[in-house]
């Protein structure tokens, strides 16, 4: 409804046969007024001595430059309140409060730019609202909150701008029971000239993800693993410089992460919790001085070391992994020396003894765990030839297949989304690669450069898989795959502070917040605080 239009509602509203004569001492300057309606034009602030008893103000041509909280005070009963070919451009929180009679506010054909989400408070019996023909690029979120009673809202004529900013609008408009009317986009220019009422709300992508710097752990590490034990998460870590498997969990009153328990573990590569009930195993796989087994067996007791693991067979151990085989569960330790073997140790009686040995004299420098076809498999990457597949047949792992245009990866580790598994590839010259299981073998879908790189580690936190790609020269990067695209985008940068040489990364969640580790062989382990931020607020 344009000014002329809304002049002609006001006039059949308050009656064509009303007298204009002003109650004396009540109706200021450059207005015209009756018992119950005044209308003020040209005046260069906000009029207030009005009767208590007015029904009906328009202001047309005002010199003020923004309503203020409380303008209205003075003025309870009003039912309708117009505006239309005024200068002001903002209006602010709590403009309108007192009016709790107000059932009609047409603010159109002004230079409105920006208005409070809490401008319309307090407003209980508003049943038409029109802010048409306005300067609005976007609405506040909770604009509209506690007005139940809205019959009619007129949005048009304002230059929207249809990006996230208006997510809210139009999960909203299906949601009220009024009739609106909402205008067409002015930008973005893919969207430009479409009405709002056209577009389809799932089709934005409004939410982010955000990884800030919380905590700093001393001593570099290797390997990070999260795990819960008797209902609380844990993170151990392998400092092969401290010479320890490093326990760590959450303080509560402090707020951060905290030391719980230390497990003597010189030159440490790898730190594998396993729970088994309250029970509680962590292997430590070690360069030199033989690899062990720790347990608990039980909460209140410390962990303490109960077998030398495999002396004869892990002479190097690079990685070390958990599986579950025909229901038992094994650990697979890959073998970095010339003379060794990659070696799958299971559960037999109270420690765990060798049950294979797999790629021998092939310097293995990785092995993941994974399911394909229903089937357990694993993966070895080595120094020496292309990552190779194993799969679970007979009570043994058989070689299956090798993947191709893989040279020189460094580790692999994978991840599963839209009921297809994905393989993250890590080289340290070249370029990092992505791969999808096609139902026979891994098939290249992305390459993403990196120099110096020992880790390309996806994470699932929250609803975002993420990887990140380490790197020993430059800021490790985080990506985030995309279901519509099938691939990885850029997400941003890890850092400040910044990670130097990164060799793991894992994620734990504690009383509802979400936290990353990035374990560093040449600097501090860094931890980090997952936000998931609403672009649409």
């Amino acid at each position: 409804m344009g000014g002329a239009g809304i002049l002609l509602f006001l006039l059949a509203w308050t009656g064509a046969g009303v007298s204009w004569s002003p109650p004396k001492g009540k109706c200021p300057p450059r207005c015209s007024c009756s018992k119950e309606s005044t209308l003020c034009e040209g005046s260069p602030e906000l009029p207030e001595s009005f009767s208590t008893t007015l029904l009906s103000l328009s202001l047309v041509r005002m010199g003020v430059s923004r309503l203020k909280a409380g303008s209205f005070l003075k003025m309870p009963s009003l039912h309708l309140l117009l505006f239309t070919s005024n200068t002001f451009s903002v209006i602010e929180g709590d403009a309108f409060i007192g009016l709790s009679y107000l059932q009609y506010l047409f603010i159109e054909d002004n230079k409105i730019g920006s208005i409070s989400k809490n401008a319309l408070r307090g407003l209980r019996s508003l049943t038409h609202l029109s802010l048409a023909n306005n300067h609005l690029e976007a609405l506040p979120r909770f604009l509209f909150q506690g007005l139940e009673t809205l019959t009619h809202v007129d949005l048009r004529g304002n230059p929207f701008q249809c990006d996230c900013r208006v997510l809210w609008l139009l999960q909203w408009m299906p949601m009220v029971n009024a009739s609106v009317g909402t205008g067409a986009c002015a930008g973005p220019s893919a969207l430009a000239q479409i009405q709002l009422n056209h577009l389809d709300p799932k089709k934005f992508k409004c939410k982010a993800t955000e990884l800030s710097w919380l905590q700093t752990v001393g001593e570099s590490a290797l390997s990070v693993e999260s795990f819960s034990y008797q209902g609380e998460p844990h993170m151990v870590l392998a400092q092969p410089f401290a010479g320890r498997c490093l326990i760590l969990v959450w303080d509560y009153s402090l707020q951060r992460f905290r030391s719980e328990e230390e497990l003597s573990a010189p030159s440490v590569v790898s730190c594998k919790p396993l729970v088994l009930g309250p029970r509680l195993f962590i292997l430590a796989a070690r360069l030199w001085g033989g690899s062990q087994l720790w347990s608990r067996s039980s909460p209140d007791l410390r962990l303490t070391p109960v077998q030398v693991l495999a002396p004869q067979r892990l002479l190097r151990p690079n990685d070390a992994e958990l599986l579950w085989l025909d229901g038992q569960p094994c650990f697979v330790v890959a073998d970095a020396s010339k003379a060794g073997s990659t070696t799958l140790l299971c559960r037999d009686g109270p420690g765990f003894y060798p049950r294979q040995s797999l790629h021998a004299w092939h310097r293995d420098t990785d092995a993941e765990a994974l399911e394909l076809d229903g089937r357990p498999h694993l993966l070895l990457a080595s120094a020496s030839q292309r990552p190779v597949l194993f799969h679970w047949f007979g009570g043994r792992f058989e070689r299956r297949t090798d993947i191709p245009e893989a040279e020189d990866v460094y580790a692999t580790k994978h991840f599963q989304a839209g009921g297809d598994v994905f393989l993250c590839l890590t080289r340290y010259i070249g370029d990092s690669m992505v791969m999808r299981w096609d139902g026979s073998m891994f098939r290249l879908l992305q390459q993403l450069p990196s120099r110096g790189s020992h880790v390309f580690q996806p994470l699932l936190i929250a609803s975002d898989q993420l990887a990140i790609l380490g790197s020993d020269f430059a800021f490790s990067q985080v990506f985030r795959f995309e279901p519509d695209k099938g691939i990885l985008e850029p997400l941003q940068e890890l850092g400040p502070p910044a990670l130097v040489a990164p060799r793991a990364f894992g994620q734990v969640t504690v009383a509802g917040r979400r936290f990353l580790f990035a374990a560093c062989f040449k600097g501090p382990t860094q931890i980090y605080q997952h936000h998931e931020l609403d672009l649409s607020a």
